[in-house]
């Protein structure tokens, strides 16, 4: 005769169940635990590599971009440095205002520039010559001079000038000093598709272009042509 079963037997297939049971959410637990990690992983290397990325897309220490910079900071210098003369020494409202701007313009400029170069990692000067940066630059340089740049003996003179020859000396080599300026700046244009460049570049481009036409009817008044 066989036994009836009893409340133990019946129970002995639920109690093996229950046994399985506390293993499940021990596995859910590591499987939570590395995703976790997983995605912190994630943002690690995803921080990495956006640290990295625009590293890597910076101009080179012979770019175009980096050339462009150091050799207009240095001609940006020398308008500043005209500037000052004129500004210090001009009897003439229109002359000082003007001063005053290009000085105030061109040494923000010159900001910008260091900079840029700064956050390259890269050196304000450089091993290569004037405008080597530049495509066909083959004469631009005359006696060490980049263009438009006034010569030692011409800012001595103008630091020299008095009254109206004062006002004439300034406007002339600012007027020339624009014009190499203009032309260093639209190679370059040419040249980069770096947007702060291009950016500063065009900038650069409209307002001098603008004080060119306020230095020549300034040179009308003053009755030179």
């Amino acid at each position: 005769m066989t036994d009836a079963p009893t409340d133990a037997d019946a129970a002995a297939p639920a109690a093996a169940a229950l046994g399985d049971e506390p293993e499940r959410p021990t596995r859910r637990r590591w499987g939570a635990g590395w995703v976790a990690a997983a995605l912190v992983l994630g943002l690690v290397v995803g921080a990495a590599v956006g640290l990295l990325i625009p590293r890597l897309n910076t101009p080179a220490d012979d770019s175009v971009e980096a050339g462009f910079l150091r050799d207009m900071s240095t001609h940006h210098a020398q308008a500043v440095e005209m500037s000052m003369i004129a500004h210090a020494n001009s009897t003439n409202p229109e002359i000082v205002t003007l001063a005053n701007d290009i000085a105030l313009t061109q040494h923000g400029q010159i900001g910008y520039m260091q900079a840029w170069l700064r956050d390259w990692g890269l050196s304000p000067t450089s091993s290569q010559p004037p405008m080597a940066w530049m495509p066909n630059s083959a004469g631009s340089v005359v006696n060490g001079l980049m263009p438009g740049m006034a010569s030692p003996d011409e800012i001595a003179a103008l630091r020299k000038a008095t009254g109206k020859e004062l006002d004439i000396q300034y406007l002339t080599l600012m007027r020339k000093h624009h014009l190499g300026g203009i032309h260093m700046t639209q190679e370059a244009l040419k040249s980069s598709d770096n947007e702060d460049v291009t950016w500063l570049a065009q900038t650069i481009v409209t307002s001098q272009q603008g004080e060119i036409n306020l230095i020549n009817d300034l040179l009308k008044k003053l009755g030179s042509a």
